[in-house]
């Protein structure tokens, strides 16, 4: 399974307007924006920064500051914006419920901060659980292992609970803070 990162949310932060990397930092430690789903030290962001870069997925402009050490704003590129598209309309998204949690809630986050429409996403996340909830239902009738039988209840329970949680999601309409809480001040760049 492909590592959980931030790749896509940031191209998303950064297509909504060019941003340095302690503005996309306040997004990531704001709960009412992305601070209940992920957690994100400094190293990280930047570390993510430049391999967005490497890849040409965004580009960077150095930007001088008075008072302050010139900092650098990030803009998406055309193939950041192919790739930013393809994670956020993807058919077939991760079905494990930590990734769901993290990667469907920043789905909905980034589509919504980019007024895009939300429904699609919230389909195939729902049809990929109740697809893989078949699956699973069919095991459990067929195991003879008490402990098989328990683990599978236990993944039927998650998915049963996930999928009426996701119908939810698509009732509810998403609504996005237009601004950071008060942002912090830091030194450097």
């Amino acid at each position: 399974m492909p590592r959980l990162t931030p790749d896509e949310v940031i191209l998303g932060l950064i297509k909504t307007r060019p941003s340095h990397g302690y503005e996309l930092l306040d997004t990531f430690r704001d709960s009412t924006h992305l601070g209940r789903i992920w957690n994100m030290s400094t190293s990280q962001l930047y570390a993510v920064l430049k391999r967005l870069e490497e890849d040409g997925a965004i580009t960077g402009r150095e930007v001088p500051c008075p008072a302050a050490p010139a900092r650098t704003d990030y803009s998406i590129t055309d193939r950041g914006e192919s790739r930013l598209q393809a994670w956020l309309y993807d058919p077939f998204p991760p079905i494990s419920i930590h990734r769901i949690r993290v990667l469907f809630l920043s789905r909905l986050y980034i589509a919504s901060l980019l007024n895009l429409p939300t429904d699609e996403i919230v389909t195939h996340q729902l049809a990929v659980c109740e697809d893989q909830r078949e699956v699973v239902e069919k095991e459990a009738k067929t195991t003879t292992s008490s402990v098989e039988a328990l683990t599978l209840d236990f993944v039927l329970g998650q998915l049963d609970a996930c999928i009426a949680w996701l119908n939810r999601c698509r009732a509810i309409p998403l609504e996005i803070p237009t601004e950071l809480s008060q942002p912090t001040h830091h030194n450097e760049d």
